[in-house]
């Protein structure tokens, strides 16, 4: 076969020329098919076997080029490549960069793992993903992980800079288990470096506290919003979780027989309970269904553009922590889920059993009274939550506007 030379003799063969393969050296050559089109192949010899692929079609490819790739394959097949056997491996080159390792990462490990997979995902978004996300993988350094989390400590959240700095080790070690990175960079950080070695906090409001707080958050309203006052009001009488309370839907209530059954893939036991309503909760559940205009959330989402149907889990705390920036709130520090604490505290205070009133805040009994007690203790629980809401509610003070009649669940 004559060797082909240059483009003027390519050109000519696809007006004329037959058929066929023509060899331009180094492994390469020129295929005319018989629609008249021109193809690029290389031909190699690799473990014994003669291997052959299309690297491209003319002109989109050129000669030049053609003849630099037809070189790279052949310096691969020297290294032990086989182009071919690569070509059908899973596509990886596709993660080159700290977001498309993070969707990797959330999808084939975060997600089937854990029961709350958003958390990670929340912290990635707020706080790695703006400073690295478009970042190739190998040009991030030690310093840009220290940049993201001295960034997190110097916004007051020092209890999310360790998160952070937990969630980065955990990325990049994804990164290293799949070959796209040889060092974590995060590894050599610990809690030192971020938020420090946390306490167990045991900041509990009493009662004096709870009247100033809600007056606080009355006298600025324009600031913090009513649904805000709502829901720290239901967090501080029925002591549940923030996460289970702002993904609440109207359907779980029935209203008539003051009952919210909450399913067990938003309790974070993993068991549904039903969680008896005080009367003063059903009329700001009232007011919450005037307000949600129609959503299937209590507390809706207001912006247009959310994939999440329910307000942000960061709306209360960031409210809460703005009050405080600004000292409008004259009490100790305290957080949204001190009110949960608080709530225990009250319980006790008014005598209620212990085992009660963990059950009240959807805790496991411990023991072998966990093991063998499978009493719900309902009518026990709605009469401690009463006696709660009876000591609290004067001091909340509510004022439900335009209350609309509220739809038992279908």
């Amino acid at each position: 076969m004559a060797a082909i030379l240059n483009d003027k003799q390519i050109k000519a063969l696809l007006k004329s020329g037959a058929p066929g393969r023509y060899g331009v050296g180094h492994g390469l050559y020129f295929r005319k098919t018989d629609s008249g089109s021109g193809l690029w192949t290389v031909r190699y010899t690799i473990h014994g076997k003669r291997r052959e692929m299309t690297i491209g079609q003319y002109p989109t490819l050129t000669l030049a080029n053609a003849t630099a790739k037809a070189i790279q394959i052949k310096n691969d097949v020297k290294e032990g490549l086989d182009p071919l056997a690569e070509a059908k491996r899973p596509d990886m080159a596709k993660i080159t960069i700290v977001n498309e390792l993070f969707d990797d990462w959330y999808t084939n490990d975060i997600e089937p793992r854990l029961k709350h997979p958003g958390i990670p995902k929340r912290v990635y978004k707020k706080d790695i993903a703006p400073l690295i996300g478009e970042l190739a993988l190998v040009r991030v350094t030690p310093m840009d992980v220290r940049a993201i989390i001295e960034k997190v400590v110097r916004s007051g959240r020092k209890t999310v800079a360790n998160d952070t700095l937990m969630y980065c080790k955990q990325l990049f070690r994804h990164g290293i288990r799949l070959g796209l990175i040889i060092h974590n960079p995060a590894e050599a950080f610990n809690v030192h470096h971020a938020g420090g070695i946390e306490q167990s906090r045991s900041r509990a409001l009493n009662v004096e506290e709870i009247a100033k707080v809600f007056i606080a958050f009355r006298n600025h309203s324009n600031q913090f919003v009513r649904e805000n006052y709502l829901s720290a009001a239901i967090l501080l009488v029925l002591g549940v979780r923030k996460g289970e309370l702002i993904g609440a839907k109207w359907i779980e209530f029935d209203i008539d027989n003051a009952i919210w059954d909450m399913p067990s893939e938003r309790s974070k036991t993993g068991v549904a309970i039903s969680v008896p309503l005080p009367d003063v909760v059903i009329e700001w559940l009232k007011e919450l269904h005037v307000r949600a205009s129609g959503s299937e959330y209590i507390f809706p989402n207001r912006k247009r553009d959310s994939k999440r149907g329910h307000i942000s889990p960061d709306t209360l705390n960031a409210g809460i922590a703005k009050m405080f920036r600004e000292n409008k709130l004259t009490v100790e520090h305290f957080t949204v889920h001190d009110l949960r604490r608080t709530c225990r505290s009250l319980l006790a205070s008014l005598g209620v059993s212990g085992h009660v009133a963990e059950r009240c805040l959807n805790h496991k009994l411990k023991n072998v009274e966990g093991i063998y007690d499978r009493y719900d203790y309902l009518p026990e629980r709605k009469e401690a939550l009463q006696k709660l809401a009876d000591l609290v509610a004067p001091m909340i003070n509510p004022t439900p506007n335009n209350v609309a009649t509220f739809r038992k669940r279908a």
